[in-house]
């Protein structure tokens, strides 16, 4: 399959590089303007023009992640087709990025994305972080296709690269950004650069924002799923000699609100009638089901806080005819939630407290070179990182927890008061665990002439993680809820994992004539295994299906209430195994038209084996190893100069094929199944206006298209969201001798709804919940520089 679809395919490639020539011979002298800026990318360690990097890359300037509103990595859509972003809130300490359909899909606290997240040259551990805001940012680059060569630790479905403003000697100069829309959203953003002297500069940025949540509680009035946060970065930039450089960057960000549990009905179960009557008698409004008004119930005072801060020391000398760099950086990552309500609803059955805190400490040094005896560039390097988590959990029954259990028991046949789920903590749990990484790695370029480079690389990577799992305290009752039902507690555990393993790239790229590049790579991924510090991790009836079977109808009955997968057969080890891909791709990268037009195409097949899933089994997450899966598609970018003041972009993605193969050792729902948060088909068209009305006033506009066909958005079962189409336009005023822009803008413009993901509800059975994409919101902005 894999030689049919990349030959089938490659004719269309070797077509278009015919043709392409005669194009640009039509152009002429005539074709008035300077053509497209040439983009500027780092994706192979070194500055080359993304034209002549045998990599499918989608990159944005600081400012054009902020005309298309992506504030941080919760709308990176926006910047290309072929990523997915999901939170369960745009505040959620949880984030998952997918790229080409590949990716991690769940929300354990252990576990690892597919797509590393590196910002300034330091990976973080928690894509979460990424979602606090994008302050200061100079560039975003996306990776796409596994990258274990050069970036090494989890890409096997890419990298972001984010990259912070550096400071200037050269100038003085600052930024002002606010913008304030419905929703009672503000945010407001400074930076400023600061030359020392010739040789030093400082640089300080900050951004404060706040977002009232979409959603309303019906019974108070209160809005839910609100967002605050304050950020700020500073940088000193030292440079005592043109051959070396000293760069120290700090950062703190603080954020939180009244997230992350406020959720519609995307299927409604036979215990629904309970809960809307618990929520009655407990004084609550029953929440309207017209899923457009945005209203949920819930009970307590749910709030989360998210802190991340950390510094990076950046060196970088000339040695030996090459550059010689040092990434060193240290990182700490806080989360809180105190008084959630993970039943989702107005009935009071359970509450929820968590502390997660990481501290996550990397060094890299790298060597860049020209090696003239092989006509090679290349770059050697290695990465050392020690990261150490440790969390805690509480789960207390609430005011009506003991009530419905009773009905729910009742129901059963089995007689109330049979279970204590009286006021009060029934678990304690204290979860810790450690990760050690040691990689060392090597990246040549030769060039064959002017016309051929070869490219080759390898990185081999040891990984070490250990994670263990701690009753602290469990109901001592015998009558307890999960006692009774042989759930619990849980055994304590403290395992340990090391994976060793070799990845790498190679490739051939070909430039047939100018403004024409040709690649074909073959790319082998990594992603380490680990230990899955969750509760349930190490086994219990939810994942032991010769026990379960063995119980009295009534108590699969009632274990079934708890988890409508609970008969899977998956492992009782915590652990789980690393992840593989080999990936091979053929692209295509031109320009035309006098460089007024840009096309890139690439190809790709991806073989995988035991791929990493999390899955939501109705209280918590298991991970799972598929045993194999098949992924491939196409891409193509489109950028057009149609004038000297528009430009269109048309890009788009299509993945017919992302699936696992038939596998009896994962979930039904999973096994010979489409990846979720994968659409077949996925694209965006974007208008940029940008016309002088006089000597000193510029109409601005942008409006972008976006649309996702079909796909499956929950890990436990196969629930889907139809296609798509949203609609973001900004139209304002630039008075450039005043650097001055006035814009207003507005997102999701027709108001469309629609589900992000999908979840089992926790305690009733046959239920989903599900998380909205946000409504229309709208606004006016004002941006000043100096």
């Amino acid at each position: 399959m894999k030689a049919v679809f990349l030959a089938g395919v490659a004719g269309m490639v070797v077509s278009s590089v015919v043709a392409t020539p005669v194009i640009a011979q039509e152009s002429t002298a005539d074709n008035q303007g300077a053509g497209l800026q040439e983009i500027v990318v780092t994706a192979q360690r070194r500055a080359e023009n993304l034209q002549n990097v045998p990599i499918a890359i989608t990159a944005a300037s600081g400012e054009a992640l902020a005309t298309a509103r992506v504030e941080n990595i919760s709308n990176i859509q926006a910047v290309s087709p072929s990523i997915t972003f999901r939170a369960t809130n745009i505040s959620s300490s949880t984030a998952n990025v997918i790229i080409r359909g590949l990716g991690t899909t769940g929300n354990s606290r252990s576990f690892e994305g597919s797509v590393g997240v590196f910002i300034d040259g330091v990976y973080r551990t928690r894509a979460a972080a990424a979602l606090q805001s994008f302050l200061d940012i100079d560039n975003l680059q996306v990776l796409r296709g596994p990258q274990g060569t050069l970036f090494g630790k989890n890409t096997t479905a890419g990298a972001l690269l984010l990259s912070s403003a550096k400071p200037s000697t050269d100038r003085m100069e600052g930024l002002f950004d606010a913008s304030y829309g419905n929703y009672n959203t503000f945010t407001v953003r400074a930076a400023g650069n600061v030359p020392i002297s010739d040789h030093a500069a400082f640089r300080i940025a900050g951004v404060v924002s706040h977002r009232d949540g979409f959603y309303t509680n019906p019974t108070n009035g209160e809005h839910l799923n609100g967002d605050s946060t304050q950020a700020i970065k500073a940088q000193l930039l030292f440079e005592p000699t043109p051959d070396l450089t000293i760069r120290l960057i700090g950062d703190y960000s603080h954020g939180g609100g009244n997230c992350c549990y406020a959720t519609s009905d995307f299927k409604n179960g036979p215990t629904q009638p309970l809960v809307d009557l618990l929520t009655t008698l407990n004084g609550g409004k029953v929440p309207s089901r017209k899923l457009s008004d945005f209203q949920q119930t819930l009970n307590g005072n749910g709030r989360q806080t998210i802190t991340d801060y950390g510094g990076t020391l950046q060196i970088e000398a000339g040695l030996g005819g090459g550059t010689l760099k040092s990434v060193t950086a240290i990182r700490k990552f806080k989360l809180d939630q105190r008084d959630m309500d993970p039943d989702f609803s107005g009935a009071d059955i359970f509450r929820y407290y968590e502390n997660f805190d990481s501290r996550f400490i990397s060094q890299e040094l790298t060597y860049n070179t020209k090696i003239s005896a092989l006509n090679a560039d290349a770059v050697f390097g290695g990465f050392v990182s020690d990261e150490k988590l440790k969390m805690g959990r509480t789960l207390p029954w609430a005011s009506q927890g003991q009530a419905y259990w009773n009905a729910v028991l009742g129901a059963s046949g089995i007689p109330a008061g049979t279970v204590n789920a009286s006021v009060g903590p029934w678990a304690v749990e204290a979860m810790s665990g450690k990760a050690r990484s040691y990689a060392g790695f090597a990246h040549l370029d030769f060039a064959l002439g002017s016309k051929v480079n070869i490219i080759a690389g390898v990185r081999y990577s040891v990984e070490k993680k250990q994670g263990a799992f701690r009753n602290a305290f469990f109901s001592p009752f015998p009558n307890t809820v999960f006692t009774v039902l042989g759930l619990g507690p849980s055994p304590n555990y403290d395992k340990t994992r090391t994976d060793k393993a070799v990845s790498g790239t190679l490739g051939i790229q070909y430039r047939p004539v100018d403004d024409v590049m040709l690649y074909a790579t073959y790319n082998r991924g990594f992603k380490a295994g680990g230990v899955n510090i969750d509760a349930n991790a190490a086994g219990t009836l939810f994942n032991n299906p010769t026990v379960f079977n063995a119980l009295p109808p009534q108590l699969q009955g009632l274990i079934r209430l708890i988890s409508p997968t609970s008969t899977v057969s998956t492992p009782l080890d915590p652990t789980y195994k690393p992840e593989k891909v080999n990936a091979y791709e053929v692209g295509a990268k031109f320009q035309y038209l006098n460089r007024r037009a840009r096309t890139n195409i690439a190809l790709f097949y991806y073989d995988l084996s035991d791929l990493q899933i999390a899955q939501f089994v109705g209280l918590r997450f298991t991970v799972l190893n598929a045993k194999s899966a098949k992924d491939y598609g196409v891409e193509i970018e489109n950028l057009f100069q149609l004038s000297n003041s528009l430009t269109l972009g048309i890009d788009g993605t299509w993945i017919p094929h992302a699936k696992y193969a038939k596998d009896a050792s994962i979930d039904p729902v999973l096994s010979d199944s489409r990846f979720r948060f994968a659409p077949k088909l996925s694209a965006n068209v974007a208008l940029n206006l940008d016309q002088p009305l006089s000597d000193n006033l510029n109409l601005t506009g942008r409006v972008q298209y976006q649309y996702t066909s079909r796909q499956l958005i929950s890990t436990a079962s196969r629930s889907e969201q139809g296609p798509v189409s949203l609609v973001n336009a900004n139209l304002g005023f630039k008075i450039p001798k005043w650097n001055l822009l006035v814009e207003g803008w507005v997102q999701n413009l027709f108001n469309r709804t629609y589900f992000t993901q999908s979840f089992p509800t926790p305690l009733q059975t046959g239920d989903e919940n599900g998380y909205l994409g946000a409504p229309r919101t709208y606004g006016l902005r004002l941006r000043a520089t100096f």
